[in-house]
């Protein structure tokens, strides 16, 4: 998915990373409420290992959507007059 993105020296893997930034991004959920989701699952992850992940990969991210995102032309078919 995010082949441009290395999450190589990181003790998770990238999926348990790209969860955490979707829970935090997609559900406007603090750190800490991130933090007991994912303990829930099973994965003991600290609030303040999460924010990293945020601030570290979250613009990397979105860096890469923005890319993919299609441009939108608001009248792709109709010329200027002149």
């Amino acid at each position: 998915m995010m082949t441009n993105i290395s999450y190589s020296g990181y003790r998770f893997p990238p999926e348990i990373i790209q969860q955490a930034i979707w829970l935090y991004v997609r559900f406007t959920l603090s750190f800490r409420d991130v933090e007991d989701l994912l303990a829930e699952r099973g994965i003991v992850v600290s609030y303040e290992t999460v924010r990293r992940w945020v601030n570290h990969f979250g613009p990397k991210i979105a860096a890469d959507l923005r890319k993919r995102r299609p441009t939108l032309h608001p009248y792709p078919n109709q010329r200027l007059a002149s």
